[in-house]
């Protein structure tokens, strides 16, 4: 079968398209043939090496959607299943295997090009908002990098959820229009968001903020943080660390949350089921979308990396195979 490996760590022109084995189920797993798989920022950091480095030659990817082809003794799931997965060795292969807790059924009337844009982003998204965030409707609310697949779906649910203001901030404001569309009441840049969400709340500060970038945006997130707000960080696509100061939450009543969906998958499988289902059936009923920016063959993955680092897109970025 087709799949694309990479035999060292680089930049994307380590990335091979090529023939695999076949990948063989065990006990409680299930045999996926993919329709789309999705390209991720963690994608390209593994790529890189400095995400979990793995042994090689690997396989990158986090998700599919695809039908059921072959299930392990007793399963809960039949061939011809249509479901979205997270797969235990990379999801850039005609057919892939996952664990069943980390399977989900795609309701009917849902495609797999809109259902393959849900799994690691939305699935995310949701627990960040309502579980780790614990938005409510009166806050005010600051989502980084907010036209990015993660963003794009953290705006529409905090909107689905009836918060009072959501502020999202872009590297380019030539992407305003587009987060404004899906849901934000202000847009800004990362050079004036301090500022501006500080006029915005009487010089307050946001409830909470939800930060992917990490570096000098962590730091300046606690510049515009309210009394007893929440920074939620879950990520560093800017490459470098955050840091803070015990002084900066204690005397101010402020929380800093951390949460990792690879953790969770790894650590605590279970967890996801519910949640899963809920974000399907927003999907399915169109009360959030995820625009797809792009999609690409598998064999152009490479392309689709150099897009993603580009960072000159809105939404998500497909695989079709």
């Amino acid at each position: 079968m087709k799949a694309v490996i990479q035999n060292e760590f680089g930049d994307s022109d380590v990335l091979l398209y090529t023939d695999v084995e076949f990948p063989k189920i065990r006990e409680n797993e299930v045999l996926i043939k993919t329709e789309y798989t999705s390209v991720n920022y963690a994608d390209i950091k593994k790529r890189m090496g400095n995400k979990g480095k793995g042994e090689l030659p690997l396989t990158l990817g986090l998700d599919v959607a695809g039908t059921i082809e072959e299930v392990s003794d007793d399963s809960s799931f039949s061939k011809g299943d249509r479901v979205i997965a997270f797969p235990k060795a990379g999801s850039y292969a005609e057919y892939v295997v996952a664990n069943e807790q980390l399977v989900f059924k795609i309701p009917d009337g849902l495609s797999f090009k809109q259902a393959a844009t849900a799994p690691t982003v939305s699935i995310l998204a949701y627990i960040l908002i309502h579980e780790i965030g614990q938005v409510k409707k009166t806050d005010t609310i600051v989502i980084h990098s907010a036209a990015g697949g993660v963003g794009s779906m953290l705006v529409q649910l905090a909107k689905l959820a009836g918060v009072k203001k959501i502020i999202g901030t872009v590297g380019n404001i030539s992407k305003e229009g587009y987060v404004k569309n899906l849901g934000a009441d202000v847009v800004c840049t990362y050079e004036t968001f301090v500022e501006d969400v500080l006029k915005l709340t009487n010089n307050s500060g946001a409830n909470v903020i939800f930060d992917s970038v990490a570096g000098e945006v962590t730091s300046k997130s606690l510049e515009c943080l309210a009394l007893y707000g929440t920074l939620v960080q879950f990520g560093n696509s800017s490459g470098k660390l955050g840091t803070f100061k015990t002084s900066d939450v204690h005397s101010s009543c402020r929380n800093i949350k951390g949460f990792s969906l690879g953790t969770t998958r790894k650590h605590d499988p279970a967890r996801l089921a519910g949640v899963a289902e809920k974000v399907l059936e927003l999907f399915a009923s169109e009360k959030i979308v995820l625009p797809i920016a792009r999609v690409f063959d598998l064999s152009e993955v490479a392309q689709a990396h150099k897009l993603i680092e580009s960072r000159n897109y809105e939404g998500k970025i497909l695989i079709k195979l």
